[in-house]
């Protein structure tokens, strides 16, 4: 059984990365890179609480289409076999109005090297592609996200009563622009699983479906220079209170529950 576990690529983009505007009807490359002390995503560490190293690149046209890719070190414990996560994505979105915009995309996961047989495991990659939609409102953005494929490898060799094609995420995040450089960004989401384990854990627990929630708040240190300190709570914690490393059965860890980060970001 494996749990997805980091800081969202694309709530990293949307709560702290701040590009200069573009000229008029130009097309815009922007970079990114990072280090922080704990890699979050949908309220699960994806290090082990350790630190992480990152990185991006994003295009965007005037038209409305954006790509880019996104990559972060991660912990073996959680991806047999693997050290990174490559993202992918693409998009298209336009404005409705002066408040209203909307956003539609494909956002792919990928862990080279890593598959369940470095566990002793079927063979099994763990690399996800959802879906995506968003719609926001001023400095409010409600996403939904859906699974195109097994969530992060979670199917019937990992004892789920199915495959979990269809797992969800439906989130709402807000910024909001402070006193001089300083900006606090509130975050809420809910998993869905499409499916159960088979076979209950000891503490009774069978459905992985979760919520998480996180605020942050960051300081713009120079143009290019920030720094973000947060927490996230994520809860269900008779599923994730004790996750057993794929490496090693006997290290356990809570990898939900309230923890905090700091993130140090540069954007070019």
């Amino acid at each position: 059984m494996t749990c997805r576990s980091l800081a969202a690529p694309a709530a990293l983009f949307l709560l702290f990365l701040a590009p200069a505007a573009p000229a008029a009807d130009a097309p815009a490359v922007t970079g990114n890179v990072a280090a922080v002390s704990d890699y979050m995503f949908r309220g699960l560490t994806q290090t082990w609480g350790k630190p992480a190293i990152q990185g991006g690149v994003d295009y965007a046209q005037p038209s409305g289409f954006a790509a880019g890719a996104w990559a972060s070190s991660v912990s073996d414990r959680s991806y047999p076999g693997g050290s990174m996560e490559l993202d992918l994505y693409a998009s298209f979105g336009r404005p409705i109005d002066a408040d209203w915009s909307w956003r539609a995309g494909v956002y792919a996961y990928v862990y080279p090297g890593a598959n369940l047989s470095e566990a002793g495991l079927p063979s099994r990659s763990l690399n996800t592609v959802e879906a995506n939609a968003a719609l926001t409102w001023r400095q409010f953005t409600l996403k939904y996200n859906r699974s195109l494929t097994d969530y992060f490898g979670a199917d019937t060799e990992q004892g789920y009563d199915g495959d979990t094609h269809g797992t969800s995420y439906l989130q709402l995040d807000a910024v909001f622009p402070l006193a001089d450089a300083w900006s606090l960004s509130l975050h809420a989401g809910h998993t869905r699983y499409s499916a159960q384990l088979a076979t209950a854990l000891a503490t009774g627990a069978r459905d992985a479906s979760y919520t998480d929630t996180g605020v942050t708040l960051k300081y713009q240190l120079a143009t290019h220079w920030s720094v973000s300190g947060g927490v996230t709570h994520a809860d269900d914690g008779a599923f994730y209170r004790r996750v057993a490393s794929f490496t090693d059965a006997s290290d356990t860890r809570d990898v939900g529950g309230t923890r905090g980060f700091v993130m140090f970001q540069g954007t070019f």
